[in-house]
């Protein structure tokens, strides 16, 4: 798999790794992973921020 960045995504990984004292690699190997394991969490939360917030909303359309 190639992984293609732009300038800035690339020069802001570099110094990620720079300032974590890791690899460019690690840096974004972890971030992915990190993005995978929380993605479900993310979704599960923002599904109920909006039953809560727009309850009445939801309510007033299953009628």
């Amino acid at each position: 798999m190639n992984l293609r960045l732009t300038d800035s995504e690339s020069d802001a990984l570099r110094a990620k790794a720079e300032q974590e004292g890791r690899s460019m690699q690690e840096v974004a190997r972890t971030a992915i992973a990190q993005y995978v394991t929380e993605r479900p969490q993310r979704l599960l939360s923002a599904i109920h921020r909006v039953r809560t917030e727009d309850a009445e909303l939801l309510q007033r359309l299953s009628k």
